[in-house]
């Protein structure tokens, strides 16, 4: 007997969440009921182009469901998810969580109070590159994140997608979560600089962390970039690695009894996306812990909250 399908939705469904309809509507263990969108004609499109029905109401389709994505704009992630949570609903959050540590930790409390999954979308915990980078860390000293892309294209009647929170919060969360998984230490220092080019919160960031265990990252982030660009560095006691995230290739160079190695990587490609839903969907079915549940994505945000204070308190 074949087991019943995890019956899910896609709130938001603008230029990231029509992805999430898509996997949600291929993907073997679900079927996708419905799609919400602020825009009736968007939800209409996709739910068409997808073969399931565009709702009007969040909360007819939250009663509906089982599990959902969550891809509205980050200032409406609280909103939307305390809604979906409270209709016992499982969440796929994209990141960051919410666009406060308030409104997060609501969110996850929610959440545990529910005994609900929730994951957040931090991608980048998919891409093969930080898979290799689990494999091979040792105590790493030094790390450098350089996180770099194209202003987003215009919306009408909205901002362009990212825009309504700093670079920081659009951007290099990503890099941030992943170096709070690999340190795995409190910061204990905090230096940053940011500034605002063509829109009206910070459009290209740099911060420097220091950590209780004596490890320093440096990391930076632009969305006024000519060219999209995303690396990261790995010093430790006896190498280094160095790799790019777009291209999935590297380098690892080791110290030897006389002389450095040095090894060339190629990992191989994947869907990250379709990688990261079919980890939540799986969570659900089987009630298990996300790769990134809420709790560190909050320390995430915490942490980039901290970064945009930093630079609003010490202006360029």
């Amino acid at each position: 007997m074949m087991e019943e399908k995890i019956k899910t939705a896609v709130f938001g469904v603008g230029s990231l969440g029509q992805h999430h309809a898509r996997v949600h509507a291929e993907h073997e263990l679900t079927e996708l009921v419905g799609v919400y969108d602020i825009s009736k004609k968007r939800a209409n499109e996709i739910a068409k182009k997808f073969g399931c029905k565009a709702y009007t109401s969040v909360e007819e389709l939250a009663s509906l469901v089982d599990a959902a994505s969550v891809a509205v704009p980050t200032d409406k992630h609280h909103e939307m998810a305390m809604q979906l949570l409270e209709h016992g609903v499982n969440l796929l959050v994209e990141k960051p969580i919410a666009a406060s540590t308030q409104e997060a930790e609501e969110i996850v409390h929610m959440a545990e109070k529910k005994d609900l999954i929730l994951q957040v979308g931090h991608i980048e915990r998919f891409n093969p590159v930080i898979k290799y980078v689990e494999k091979k860390l040792d105590n790493p000293r030094f790390i450098e994140a350089l996180r770099m892309s194209k202003f987003p294209p215009p919306r009408l009647g909205m901002l362009p997608r990212g825009t309504e929170v700093s670079v920081v919060l659009d951007l290099m969360i990503h890099d941030l979560d992943i170096i709070l998984h690999i340190v795995q230490s409190p910061v204990v220092h905090i230096h940053a600089v940011g500034v605002p080019v063509l829109s009206k919160s910070e459009d290209i960031a740099n911060v420097r962390l220091n950590f209780e265990n004596g490890a320093v990252a440096n990391v930076t982030a632009s969305r006024v970039s000519r060219e999209a660009l995303r690396k990261i560095r790995v010093f430790q006691s006896d190498g280094y690695l160095s790799l790019d995230y777009n291209n999935r290739t590297g380098v690892l160079i080791k110290k030897q009894k006389i002389g450095i190695s040095t090894k060339k990587i190629q990992l191989p490609d994947c869907d990250q996306l379709t990688d990261e839903i079919d980890s939540f969907i799986r969570c659900v079915q089987e009630q298990s812990s996300p790769i990134i549940g809420g709790r560190p994505a909050l320390d995430a945000l915490s942490l980039a909250t901290q970064i945009c204070e930093c630079i609003k308190n010490n202006p360029s």
